[in-house]
């Protein structure tokens, strides 16, 4: 069933980022989007994230229902390592006046290696 709200959001965009919630909450709920569709992909138990990643069981489900309030952008971006992704972090050389942004962006490209 899907109910018109009157608003849609634009292509390439996620809802997230038009919620009206801080950058940095939008940044922890896209990464913990992405965990929770990485562990049901290889097909793991929250048991077996725990193992792989040292974050507790129950930590493990918080983050796959989105209750991210006592977790840092940082551990997510751990787990996301310790299952097989690699997470990069790109700071713009270019400056504008105000504050920068902050978004996490998933590409299909692999680290090239030296």
């Amino acid at each position: 069933m899907t109910i018109d709200i009157g608003y849609t959001v634009p292509a390439g965009e996620s809802v997230l980022d038009h919620l009206g919630r801080s950058p940095a909450f939008a940044a922890k709920a896209k990464l913990a989007v992405i965990i929770a569709k990485t562990i049901q992909e290889l097909g793991l138990s929250q048991r077996q994230v725990q193992q792989r990643t040292g974050i507790p069981q129950a930590r493990i489900s918080e983050i796959c229902r989105g209750k991210l309030k006592d977790i840092s952008r940082e551990r997510l971006e751990d787990c996301l390592q310790q299952l097989g992704h690699d997470v990069v972090i790109t700071v713009a050389t270019a400056r504008h006046d105000g504050a920068g942004e902050l978004r996490v962006e998933q590409s299909d490209r692999a680290l090239e290696t030296a």
